[in-house]
Order: C-alpha cells, then structure tokens, then sequence
C-alpha cells in the first residue's frame, strides 16, 4: 500500500504537524519514501454528517446500488467521509465492502405508527408492538434506533406526538436493553417532554425546544441534530398544507422562525450539538459545507461548528480522529478553515481508508 506524508496545521490541536499513513492508518512516526501529498494545509478529520439517508430515493422513486453509490460518493467528494444514515427504507449494507465509500453507521428503519410518517419510508407498527420492534431495530443497525416522534395529524390538521409517552418509555427502553442508542424526528413541541424524560439519547430537528427542555438536555446529555438547511423548508411543507390545514401551517412558519434562535439557546444551555444535512430527505447529498455554516449563522462558533462535523462528531460517534494507528480518513484545506468556513466546500485533498480519493 502507497505511504503518505502531510504536513499542516493539525485540527483541533492548532499545531504545524508531520503526519503519515501507513496500512491505511496515521502515524505520527516518521515513514521513509512516504509520498508528501500536502504540505503548509489545514488537517482536518474526516467529515461526518450525522443525519443523512443514504438509500432513500427522490420523490420515492426505485433504489438501486447504483443509486446508493451515487450518493454515497457525492457526500464523500464534498469530505464526508463518516456517516450516520438515520433512517432509511433499504439494507444498505452491501456498500460496507465498497472500499471507496464513506464508512456508514446505520440507524435501521424509521419506526412510526401507521400512516403517521412518509408512505413507504417508515416501518409502520401498532403502539403495543413498538419496543420490540426498537429491539429489533437495534440488532439490524448500527448501534442506533431511529423513532418518529411527531407528524401531522390530519384528523386535528395539525403537529401531534404519534405515541403515548408510557410507549416511547418502554421503547427507548428495549433499545436500550439491546445495546442501541434512540433518537427521534420532532418538529413541534409536544412530543419533546415524553422522549427526553424516557432518556432518548438524541432529537433530530428540535424546531419545538423550549428553554426548559434544552436545560433537561444538557443534565442528561442528549444531543441535539438540527438539520438546519432541512428546516429552511418548513415554509414549503406548510404551503402544501396551507388551505385544508391552517393551524398547521401556522405552527410550522412560527417553527421556522425560531429554529436559529432554538439552536442557539441548545448550545448555550451546554447541550451537545452536531451537524447533520437531512440528505436524501428532500435534501441533495454533499450539502455538510452548508450546513456548517448554518450551525454559525445560527450562533454557534466557527470552531464548534466544525467540530460538529468533524472531531466532535467523532467522538460522539465513537469513531477516532487523527490518532495513532486510527483508520486514516482526512480532510485537507488550502486555507483555515476556522477563520473562513466556506473553504469547507472546497478540500484540497480527500484521504478515505489511507488513500487519496479526491
């Protein structure tokens, strides 16, 4: 396998760093022959996006491999090169032996009572049997279950929890039981109390978070995934429903109004915060540049924001940055990327599984 030198300024550490790769994995001792790839960069661990459904095809349209290629090495080609697929209707595992493609961690299928979520993308239960399917989920998965929380309720015409919090206490539960960690999509209010008091260990979007709740996160340490360039179209879906639903389309402007401001008062209360793009769900892969600069655009810093989709998400994760003998997946930037996030678009270098593949 070819060897590789770098040499830049190492994230987060801030310090000008020798690096090489050897076996597909750093080392920080010195590797005679090794190629120098760059030198005088920004070193930056792989990018991770951390909500994105690899597998889930536009306007519900057929899924194949090919597809699943094809958006996997988009988001890769922009510097994701770690992913949490939180949701999605196929096995996507075949691609685990692709070595080309970011490294997946999966969160099985979306779970959802019938006809509460999007027709054919959630594996609808009865309330009764939701904890073993969350049990089972977790066997499928990655170490991750994902729950819907909220939806709309046609027959209220507008946003209402889809199970009782005695429900979600008992899946959570069983998921937990079975080694998996829980997260859940919510837009709204209501559903928030009931998911976090049962110890779900994640909230995706969060457009509903109050300052109680982001207060009862951060005791916990429940995270937060916002989806921030996701939630720029709340004022689409409420058009959609806009006449034959008017307090729903109410609730969901007002929730777009104040998701930066929700976002911002998380991080604040000390609740960890991490970079997620809702690719797949409306939202076209490669898009994590954006959605870093929508996690500072909503007031987070230059630097946690990025390590919102860098080593901070990682770690969360439990997947390694740039330490000795960890699996070498890098980012490299021509310019710091801290001072100028939009250099985020733009990697000098790729590096997946030790190799250089953009």
């Amino acid at each position: 396998m070819v060897t590789l030198h770098f040499h830049g300024v190492l994230l987060p550490t801030g310090e000008e760093t020798d690096l090489w790769v050897r076996d597909g994995t750093f080392t920080f001792e010195p590797v005679p022959g090794a190629e120098t790839v760059s030198r005088g960069g920004w070193l930056v661990p792989g990018l991770v996006d951390a909500h994105c459904h690899v597998g889930m095809a536009p306007d519900g349209g057929m899924s194949t491999v090919d597809l699943w290629r094809e958006q996997a090495l988009t988001d890769r080609d922009a510097g994701t090169l770690l992913i949490r697929d939180c949701g999605s209707p196929v096995d996507t595992r075949e691609l685990d032996s692709h070595e080309d493609l970011p490294r997946l961690i999966r969160a099985g299928r979306h779970l959802s009572p019938p006809k509460r979520y999007l027709p054919g993308v959630a594996l609808e239960v009865d309330p009764a049997d939701l904890p073993a399917a969350a049990a089972e989920q977790a066997r499928r998965g990655d170490g991750w279950v994902k729950l819907v929380g909220d939806w709309i309720d046609r027959t209220v015409g507008d946003l209402t929890p889809v199970w009782a919090a005695d429900v979600v206490t008992m899946a959570i539960a069983a998921a937990h039981d079975a080694g998996a960690r829980v997260t859940a999509h919510t837009f709204g209010e209501e559903a928030l109390p009931a998911l976090i008091n049962a110890g779900i260990d994640c909230i995706e979007h969060g457009t509903g978070l109050t300052e109680d709740l982001v207060e009862q996160m951060a005791v916990r340490g429940t995270a937060l995934v916002p989806t921030l360039i996701n939630v720029e179209r709340l004022p689409e879906f409420a058009a959609a429903g806009a006449t034959k639903f008017p307090a729903y389309h109410s609730r969901m402007m007002r929730l777009h109004g104040t998701a930066k401001a929700r976002v911002r008062a998380a991080y604040e209360a000390g609740v960890a915060i991490y970079a997620g793009t809702d690719a797949g769900g409306g939202i076209t892969h490669g898009q994590i540049a954006r959605e870093v600069l929508a996690l500072h655009e909503a007031g987070l810093p230059a630097e946690a924001a990025l390590g919102a989709a860098s080593w901070l998400a990682r770690d969360w994760l439990g997947r390694q940055c740039v330490d000795e003998g960890a699996p070498a997946d890098l980012c490299v930037y021509d310019t710091d990327p801290r001072v100028d996030l939009s250099v985020l678009a733009a990697p000098a270098r790729i590096v997946l599984r030790g190799r250089v593949v953009a």
